[in-house]
């Protein structure tokens, strides 16, 4: 069923308070953002017919027999850093593109009066909680070091050194929060993320994996500054954003890797960089972003795609098995659903996944909320300047909570 609103704007407003009703949600909105790769613009699905959810290094693999029972259907997601996985077959989808509304649901009507009749009423995110960091200052300068060294001594040649703030018997508007977050820092792969007491809020800039038929597309970021003050300091901010040797070797180096862990699912020589180091600007950050493509073999199935490629490479480093064993070692928590991916299958020659950074995680049932931030230690880092990226990257979040806490 197709459906035009009066107002296209207080639909999507409603809708998303409609869907944070039903304890299984997933919304993504691309916020208008140009994607020649793109297949979606924004997509909100609710309700679960069926759901998958394992953990251990056997879950990707063990995914695909779900995706082929449920061939052709809209299967939405996540793949966590520590190799949890949950899927859902959704009652409800509805795609919103322009100024029409797509519904495939057993009852669109009653779906759209549903939507139609919801109150909008904003509580705000109402957080309440004390920010910590789960590692000091001089913690996060040890690792840095430790890492460094590591790197000089060619064990490695870049590693995503990340770090952890939290707060316990944390409270939160989790679906309130998003949309503050997708305000604050409105990116094209934001989504919302809900099933039993897991909340995902997520501003992710970053595209991991999409498949539309013959093409494979991975988009790394390496390369971060924060805007300008000024139209002239804003430019004067990307000439050298653009100009770093530092920035583009993090970037290059990552693409390597990008290009290596294509190869093993792509036809013979159809690897290949679309973009080496593509500036492109967000509300808060300058980015550097690289594209590669391949065509993948004709009899692969999707879920090995993933495997082949999991976890982004921009959050590990290079070697990665080699990165993520010092990860393991010298970060101060584990990742979990941070450095992840959060995405949607559509039969086997379709599928698009973000990576879970700039994103919140709440679970109301521990009171425990989460958000990490990272970036690339190499041979040139400065450590005083990779943490204040780290800072400048949770400024969105940071800046969400704090206008929004309560007593």
């Amino acid at each position: 069923m197709v459906y035009e609103p009066d107002d296209i704007y207080a639909f999507k407003e409603k809708a998303r308070f409609w869907a944070s009703s039903f304890s299984t949600v997933c919304i993504m909105d691309s916020n208008g953002y140009p994607d020649p790769y793109g297949s979606l613009s924004f997509r909100i699905a609710v309700g679960e017919k069926y759901r998958y959810q394992s953990s251990g290094k056997e879950s990707i693999h063990k995914l695909q027999s779900f995706l082929d029972e449920h061939h052709e259907n809209f299967i939405p997601g996540y793949f966590s850093y520590d190799q949890d996985t949950f899927f859902f077959l959704p009652e409800t989808v509805l795609t919103i593109n322009c100024d029409a509304v797509e519904v495939e649901a057993k009852n669109p009507d009653e779906v759209i009066r549903a939507i139609e009749t919801t109150q909008v009423e904003y509580q705000g995110a109402s957080f309440k909680g004390k920010i910590q960091s789960r590692m000091s200052r001089d913690e996060y300068r040890d690792a840095f070091n430790s890492l460094k060294k590591h790197i000089l001594r060619g064990d490695i040649y870049e590693v995503n050194l990340c770090q952890e703030f939290y707060a316990d018997d944390a409270q939160l508007n989790p679906l309130e929060a998003y949309i503050e977050l997708n305000a604050v820092s409105p990116t094209p792969f934001s989504c919302f993320f809900k099933h039993d007491e897991i909340a995902i809020m997520s501003a992710s800039p970053e595209r991991f994996l999409c498949r539309d038929k013959d093409l494979v597309i991975s988009q790394p970021i390496k390369g971060t500054a924060p805007r300008g003050r000024t139209e002239a300091e804003d430019q004067n901010i990307i000439e050298k954003l653009k100009s770093s040797p530092k920035e583009q070797s993090e970037n290059i180096m990552i693409v390597d890797l990008v290009r290596n862990d294509l190869t093993i699912s792509a036809e013979l020589g159809t690897v290949k960089v679309e973009e080496l180091l593509g500036l492109y600007s967000f509300k808060q950050v300058h980015q550097l972003i690289s594209t590669v493509s391949c065509r993948p073999k004709q009899s692969i199935v999707p879920t090995s795609i993933i495997t082949n490629t999991f976890p982004p490479g921009s959050m590990t480093g290079a070697p990665k098995i080699s990165a993520m064993k010092l990860i393991e070692q010298y970060e101060a928590s584990k990742r979990g659903i941070y450095s992840g991916s959060v995405g949607y299958f559509q039969g086997n020659r379709k599928f698009d996944f973000n990576v879970v950074i700039r994103s919140l995680i709440y679970d109301s049932k521990q009171q425990y909320l989460s958000f990490h931030v990272g970036g690339a230690v190499t041979a040139q880092s400065h450590e005083e300047e990779e943490y204040n990226e780290c800072i400048l990257k949770a400024s969105a979040i940071r800046q969400m909570l704090s206008k929004h806490k309560t007593t």
